[in-house]
């Protein structure tokens, strides 16, 4: 049976998109007393090298979903990748990165399976060749990112409208031998 719905994410954890500006600030919830601007600056700084590291990682794709927190001058990773060296390279750029002190590695590899490496194909060309949707295909990692494990498919990244968010999970949801699609697609709130 599929489902399409969406799930929310807690507001503490930083989502990367390759091509998005919409991200989520991670922020600690035990503080009483607010950053200082100096702070929030270092903070802003340690987000756009945590993302740039994270980015431009070379066998980053559609198919993996890299999130981050920061807490301080630690990095919790956090998502699923198809390659365990994605994982591990992952948490060598961003130790490496100046200010960050420990890095919590919580990426999850997701298993090897030729069904799910057929899903996720099709599921591509579904979303990808749909006209509404080609635009996103033109960027060097398109946005809409597409997880799959054991047959069930979520769909993570921003997109420009919810209409195009429908129009991804009606896709997503038309390709056979899926059990379930979750549809985590955000929509763009910086108008761009």
């Amino acid at each position: 049976m599929r489902s399409s719905g969406a799930v929310t994410r807690p507001r503490d954890i930083k989502t990367l998109s390759i091509t998005s500006t919409t991200l989520l600030l991670a922020c600690s919830l035990g503080f009483a007393i607010p950053p200082s601007a100096q702070d929030r600056g270092e903070n802003t700084r340690l987000t756009r090298q945590v993302r740039h590291e994270l980015v431009t990682l070379p066998y980053y794709s559609v198919f993996d979903n890299l999130a981050f927190r920061i807490d301080g001058s630690t990095v919790t990773l956090l998502g699923q990748v198809t390659q365990p060296t994605l994982k591990s390279s992952a948490e060598n750029v961003v130790k490496d990165i100046e200010g960050v002190t420990h890095v919590n590695n919580e990426l999850e590899v997701l298993p090897v399976s030729p069904n799910d490496d057929q899903i996720r194909r099709a599921e591509y060309h579904a979303i990808y060749s749909q006209p509404a949707l080609n635009q996103y295909a033109l960027r060097a990692v398109p946005p809409i990112h597409i997880i799959v494990q054991n047959g069930h498919v979520t769909l993570d990244g921003v997109v420009a409208n919810e209409g195009d968010k429908n129009i991804a999970g009606v896709q997503a949801n038309s390709v056979p031998g899926v059990f379930s699609v979750t549809n985590n697609l955000r929509i763009d709130q910086s108008g761009s």
